[in-house]
């Protein structure tokens, strides 16, 4: 995975978090290790216990008031210590700006120095929530995902299968694009999949002998969302009599994404099969199943509820006692 650094940070969330360069850092830059934000009033006053390098430090108010209170001998020595710890950066904050002797510091060691009007406590929350993200385990999987009945079904297979077709007829049934073709898929905070589109795709879909078309332009905003949990996996396969394909859906099979255990379902395909109402289908069992009920496991007992008392029937007749 690719190392989050600074200059990855301000290129995805600088202009939302409205951040300024003040000194762009020099050299090898830090990796951004962990998404939690300090506040080194107790490190700048002298107090190292605890204090940990590897994240992003904001230079609030408070810090800023006590520097300022520092003579220039006290204010310099503060902040060398504060620099040559090697943190990834320092954000000056509350709309302050950067002491000449911290710019001055920073440029010497290639520590970037950034500004921001936010607040620290504000700041210090977003930007960990923004990191969190950039931090999350993420991989791209050649698919199509879609939200039917709010249950995240991504198709795989092979090329040309079928992956887009069947998405699109399911947004011509109601339902929502999330991504076609790469879906970019990270695990968030809880542990949960989590796809989306690609920058350059989003919203489109590749239908062959057609060509790109634009899904929200035709079917209006309702037929798509930015991202949604993945929930169950629908890999599309050409039927072979070789294979042996599940009947009674008593035993749930499982595929590894991102170490996460992800139900998943081998659906082969043959000409006439109307995929579109099967992967409603899927999702629906898939939604009852999620509520307690499991139509295979219910059938698989009746079966055999109604074979015991064949079997005891049987007994009475030949004039067996239980």
């Amino acid at each position: 995975m690719e190392p989050l650094t600074v200059h990855r940070l301000l290129k995805e969330y600088g202009d939302e978090f409205e951040l300024v360069v003040v000194s762009p850092g020099s050299g090898t830059p830090a990796a951004i290790d962990a998404a939690d934000l300090s506040k080194p009033g107790l490190f700048l006053a002298g107090y190292e216990e605890g204090f940990d390098p590897s994240r992003i430090q904001i230079l609030g108010g408070a810090e800023m008031t006590f520097l300022d209170a520092l003579d220039a001998d006290g204010r310099r020595e503060a902040l060398t210590r504060l620099v040559r710890a090697e943190v990834p950066c320092v954000i000056v904050s509350d709309g302050r700006k950067a002491p000449p002797e911290l710019v001055e510091l920073a440029e010497a060691s290639g520590v970037p120095v950034l500004c921001c009007d936010a607040g620290s406590t504000h700041l210090a929350s977003q930007l960990a929530t923004a990191i969190d993200e950039l931090l999350a385990p993420h991989t791209s999987i050649h698919g199509t995902l879609v939200d039917v009945y709010g249950i995240g079904l991504l198709f795989t297979g092979d090329s040309g299968i079928g992956k887009s077709e069947c998405g699109l007829d399911l947004v011509e049934n109601g339902h929502r694009l999330v991504a076609d073709d790469v879906v970019s898929v990270t695990v968030n905070a809880q542990g949960d999949l989590v796809g989306s589109g690609s920058e350059l795709l989003r919203h489109c879909m590749e239908i062959r002998g057609v060509g790109i078309i634009d899904v929200r332009a035709i079917y209006g905003i309702r037929a798509i969302r930015a991202s949604k949990r993945i929930e169950l996996e629908v890999k599309l396969v050409r039927w072979s009599d070789l294979d042996d394909y599940e009947r009674l859906g008593l035993d749930e099979r499982y595929t590894d994404i991102l170490g996460v255990q992800t139900p998943f379902v081998h659906l082969p395909l043959v000409p006439g099969k109307n995929i579109t109402v099967i992967a409603e289908v899927i999702a629906l069992n898939h939604l009852l199943k999620l509520h307690g009920v499991h139509p295979a496991r219910d059938f698989d007992r009746r079966l055999r509820d109604l074979a015991s008392e064949k079997a005891r029937e049987r007994k009475i007749l030949r004039g067996e006692t239980e």
